[in-house]
C-alpha cells in the first residue's frame, strides 16, 4: 500500500513518500537532506506524545543528533505570537544552514515551520511528516506555508518547497474522527474539481476512510496527492490554475477568521462548508446543475458535515463581516470577488469577477 509520488519542480523537486508505517523509517527517509548530520523537529505537544518516540527512535537509528521544540496545538499558535519565540529558539539552538528542520505534526506545524525554514538565516532545509489527514493530503505538499492575521487567513508567508514528505496513514489511527473527517474534506474536493469518476469513489468509501480502513485510506491519499502534484507542477506559484485548489476555502477563510481562530471550527469543517456554499452559488448563478449542488451537500451531510452556517461552530456569523474577509482573500484582486466555482461535478473553474450581490445575498440567506 505504501507509494512514492514525485513533484516536478525542477532543483526544487521532490517525493512524497505514502502509506502505513513509515515514521518508523523516517530517519532513513530523511538523513540525505540533513548535511550537518542534525535535525530539528518542530512539534505539538499532542503529536509528541503519541509518536514522538518513534520518530526520534527513526532519527536515532540514522545517526542523525536531533533537537525537538513541542508547542500548544491549534490554529492559534499559526500566527506571530508563535513564529517569534519559535525563531528564537531555533536561533538560541545555533541552528544552521546545513542542519534540516522537520515538521512533525498537522497544517499549523506545517505551515508554521516550513516558514520558520524558509526565513531563517535565509533558507534552511526542512522535510515534512504530516500527521494529519487534512495535511497529508493538502497542506504538506505544494510549499504553501503562512501564518494567519487578524485580517485573514494564511495572509503572510511564502512558497518553500519541503526536500520530501513523509505521509505515514497509520498514524492517523490516533486522531479523533471528527480530525479525520476534517481531512476527508480535502479528500473529496479533488474529485469535485477534477475527476467525478473520483467523487463517485469517495461517496462510496467514505465511511471506510473515517473509519481507517488502510486499504482506502492508503488510495485515497495517494490520489489526492498526485492529484495535488499535478497542479502545483502547473502552476507552482499559484499564478493561475493552481487556484482550483481553492474550492470552498474563500468561504472557508472567512468563516475561520470570523470566529478568530480559537479552534471551535476546524479548518476541514470549515472547506465542507465552504464547498457547500461554492456549489450553491454556482447553482444559484445557473452555472451548475443544482442537482449536483444537492448531491454534493447531501453527501457533506451523510458523513456528519455541517452545511448549515446557523448551525456551525462560530455562528452566529456576520454578514458584512464575512464579506469584508471574503474581499481581503488572497486571490481577490482590483476590488474584484474570486471564487472558485462549478459548472458540475468534477468541473471547477475560476471566477475572478463574481457578483458581490449576489455572494451577500446567497449568506444572508444562510446565516438567517
Amino acid at each position: 500500500m505504501s507509494e512514492t509520488i514525485s513533484v516536478h519542480l525542477g532543483d526544487r523537486s521532490y517525493e512524497v513518500h505514502t502509506g502505513p508505517g513509515l515514521l518508523a523509517r523516517a530517519g532513513q527517509l530523511i538523513a540525505p537532506f540533513a548535511q550537518s548530520g542534525r535535525a530539528f523537529v518542530i512539534t505539538d505537544h499532542n503529536v509528541r506524545e503519541h509518536h514522538g518516540n518513534t520518530l526520534t527512535g527513526s532519527l536515532d537509528a540514522a545517526h542523525l543528533k536531533h533537537v525537538t521544540f513541542s508547542l500548544d496545538p491549534g490554529e492559534q499558535t499559526k500566527s506571530f505570537h508563535g513564529l517569534e519565540p519559535l525563531l528564537s529558539a531555533l536561533l538560541q539552538a545555533n541552528i544552521a544552514r546545513n542542519d534540516l528542520i522537520v515538521a512533525f505534526g498537522g497544517g499549523v506545524i506545517g505551515d508554521l515551520a516550513g516558514l520558520a525554514a524558509g526565513l531563517i538565516k535565509r533558507g534552511v532545509p526542512f522535510v515534512q511528516i504530516p500527521t494529519t489527514l487534512l495535511a497529508q493530503v493538502d497542506s504538506s505538499v505544494g510549499g504553501k506555508t503562512a501564518i494567519d492575521m487578524p485580517e485573514g487567513k494564511n495572509l503572510v508567508g511564502l512558497v518553500n518547497q519541503p526536500r520530501a514528505v513523509i505521509a505515514d496513514t497509520s498514524v492517523l489511527a490516533t486522531l479523533p474522527e471528527r480530525e479525520r473527517r476534517a481531512g476527508y474534506a480535502e479528500i473529496v474536493k479533488a474529485g469535485l474539481i477534477a475527476d467525478a469518476e473520483f467523487y463517485a469513489w469517495c461517496e462510496s468509501h467514505a465511511q471506510a476512510i473515517l473509519a481507517c480502513d488502510q486499504q482506502a485510506l492508503s488510495h485515497a491519499v495517494a490520489h489526492a496527492i498526485r492529484f495535488k502534484a499535478f497542479v502545483v507542477e502547473a502552476d507552482e506559484m499559484e499564478q493561475g490554475e493552481r487556484a482550483l485548489l481553492n474550492l470552498g476555502h474563500t468561504f472557508a477563510h472567512a468563516l475561520e477568521a470570523h470566529g478568530g481562530y480559537t479552534g471551535q471550527l476546524l479548518h476541514g469543517e470549515a472547506v465542507a462548508a465552504g464547498i457547500a456554499l461554492a456549489f450553491k452559488l454556482s447553482a444559484q448563478l445557473g452555472i451548475c446543475p443544482e442537482a449536483d449542488a444537492k448531491r454534493v451537500i447531501a453527501h457533506l451531510q451523510s458523513i456528519g458535515f455541517i452545511t448549515d452556517l446557523r448551525q456551525l461552530p462560530g455562528a452566529p456569523f456576520n454578514v458584512d463581516k464575512l464579506m469584508a474577509l471574503i474581499a481581503s482573500d488572497k486571490k481577490a484582486a482590483a476590488g474584484k470577488l474570486t471564487f472558485i466555482l462549478a459548472r458540475a461535478i468534477g468541473r471547477a473553474f475560476i471566477e475572478r469577477d463574481a457578483p458581490a450581490d449576489v455572494v451577500r445575498e446567497l449568506l444572508q440567506q444562510e446565516t438567517q
